[in-house]
């Protein structure tokens, strides 16, 4: 009885090992890295990580085997700058919606944007400014009660009185609340404590306001408004603490000063100069474009200027053709790229189409959406390529991307750490 019972536990084991082992064939595989694509390709996927990339038809017993027939198998899409419960400003009503919504409303409404997200191909994102709803987000999906990608949290961003990231700008000066203080910095001694604080919360990344901003009340985004100290004291506190710091910011002046104090990122960078990318070149800092926020803000403005935030829309309408002509100086610079949207809800994919649009290469788009977005965040030795040993973060498209980008833009299969929750175009249906 008992040399039964023992051949069953060890049966089980075998079973419950197989179980975890699937084995995904391809036509063709880019890796995220090489410009040279693999041809007819099997990667073996065992508890959530790349065991192995084999040529042809790779079978295991008692693996699952998903034959992706004629389609291309790519790295899982990593959006470097997203707002997770962000919704789409010609849907909205801004001040509304900022005075109505609670952080459990975000959470819930992050949850069903996060799962758009995934289905897109997003299998990895950074979110530059949420809160503890974001946290909450990030925590049910890593065990697994909802799906979404994997998010890096930034939680609210730092920035000054009557700055970009002021709740209160536009408002009646009696209102308060008081989350609207959590990212309040008025001094050097304020940016090192409000980074400790949101380390405490739950914090994976830092985001600093250093210039105004566009879709904000009362601040010019041609500024500086954060002091060279109080930058300084950001980046030097979350770089102690393991950080890393991105920074929204707009004028020459202002980039110029940010890269000096240490930041890892510019986001946006709409007016810098070739000096200025030179600056970032030679100090290793990533631009993250964020060309979709433009398009969706700009026709926000133009068709519903009353849903944005007061006074706003006469600033989209005169600011966010700027960063599209800016694109191409940054590319003869030679600067590195990370792929960011800063959207929330919406086509997260029409990002590639931007960037290559403004001259962006479609294998060079992928990159900056895959192993280039991974060492940005920190993530390159666990997720951004087909490898051995990383994450099993997959997408497959249709066709050859390197070919024509917008191929990128329609994910047929999308599995994250070994979990497949997209396949033959359809949603997977989870228990």
């Amino acid at each position: 009885m008992r040399h039964a019972v023992a051949i069953a536990l060890c049966l089980a084991v075998v079973t419950t090992s197989q179980a975890h082992t699937t084995i995904v064939h391809a036509a063709q595989m880019y890796d995220g890295r090489s410009e040279t694509p693999r041809k007819d390709v099997s990667v073996v996927v065992e508890d959530g990580r790349i065991a192995a990339i084999e040529s042809g038809r790779v079978h295991r017993a008692g693996a699952e085997f998903v034959d992706l027939g004629t389609a291309t198998l790519v790295p899982g899409f990593i959006d470097c700058h997203v707002h997770v419960a962000a919704k789409l400003p010609s849907r909205t009503n801004a001040v509304e919606d900022l005075l109505s919504h609670s952080d459990i409303d975000r959470a819930f409404e992050g949850a069903v944007f996060a799962r758009a997200m995934l289905q897109q191909g997003f299998t990895t994102v950074r979110d530059l400014g949420g809160g503890d709803d974001t946290v909450a987000l990030k925590h049910a999906i890593e065990a697994g009660h909802v799906d979404g990608p994997r998010i890096l949290a930034a939680l609210e961003p730092l920035g000054p009185t009557a700055g970009h990231g002021d709740a209160r700008s536009g408002l009646d000066a009696a209102l308060n609340h008081v989350g609207w203080d959590n990212g309040r910095v008025d001094s050097a001694a304020d940016a090192r404590l409000r980074v400790r604080e949101h380390r405490r919360r739950g914090a994976d990344v830092i985001k600093i306001m250093p210039s105004g901003g566009i879709a904000s009340t009362g601040d010019d985004p041609r500024q500086q408004l954060m002091t060279d100290d109080e930058m300084r004291s950001a980046v030097e506190t979350a770089h102690a603490l393991g950080m890393k710091v991105a920074a929204h910011i707009y004028p020459a002046q202002a980039i110029e000063a940010a890269v000096r104090a240490g930041i890892d990122s510019v986001e946006h960078g709409s007016f810098a100069t070739d000096q200025t990318f030179d600056l970032m070149k030679s100090k290793g800092v990533f631009l993250v474009p964020t060309l979709s926020v433009y398009d969706v803000f700009y026709d926000a403005a133009r068709d519903h200027p009353d849903l944005l935030t007061p006074g706003t829309a006469a600033k989209e309408l005169a600011n966010d053709r700027l960063p599209k002509q800016n694109l191409p100086r940054a590319l003869r610079s030679g600067v590195r790229i990370a792929y960011g949207t800063d959207l929330g809800e919406g086509d997260h994919t029409l990002e590639f189409k931007l960037l290559t649009d403004g001259g962006i290469a479609p294998l060079a788009a992928l990159r900056a959406a895959t192993s280039d977005a991974a060492e940005l965040l920190g993530l390159g030795d666990s997720t951004g390529a087909i490898a051995v040993g990383l994450s099993a973060d997959l997408v497959a498209v249709p066709g050859d991307p390197a070919e024509d980008a917008s191929r990128l833009r329609h994910a047929n299969f999308v599995m994250r750490a070994g979990t497949i929750y997209r396949r033959d175009n359809h949603a997977v249906a989870r228990d």
